[in-house]
């Protein structure tokens, strides 16, 4: 698992794993537009089912500059994932510089009405170096 999702964390039984790649062919380097695609998987190793609420991203820039994102659910659902289950998806993200990093917490409400956050593993954004 660690040779596919480079980061992870894990948060009161819920584990939060992360794999990004640079995408050349959907960057605009001339135009100083980069953007990368990555992977999440969210595994509940809890005992009691899960449902993903809402995001919460925290998302830097190679100037330092900081953009929370948050939302309801994850590209376009808010799944219920029960105990020992597992949910993926993919999503991008666009910068304005060749490297930055992101970060965040998903909401959980849990089978017994409680909510939970968990957090969700910092990665860093990084272009290849080109020679120019």
């Amino acid at each position: 698992m660690k040779e596919l999702f480079q980061h992870a964390a894990t948060t009161d039984g819920i584990t939060v794993r992360v794999t990004v790649n640079f995408l050349p062919e959907q960057s605009r380097v001339e135009a100083g537009k980069w953007f990368w695609v990555y992977h999440i998987r969210i595994e509940n190793h809890a005992d009691q089912a899960v449902q993903l609420l809402t995001r919460h991203w925290q998302i830097t820039d190679g100037r330092g500059m900081v953009n929370f994102v948050e939302g309801e659910g994850v590209v376009g659902e808010q799944p219920i994932i029960p105990p020992g289950g597992s949910h993926d998806y993919v999503s991008g993200c666009p910068l304005g510089t060749p490297y930055g990093s992101m970060e965040g917490f998903y909401t959980f409400r849990c089978e017994d009405g409680s909510l939970m956050e968990a957090a969700i593993p910092f990665f860093p954004l990084a272009a290849p170096a080109t020679a120019g």
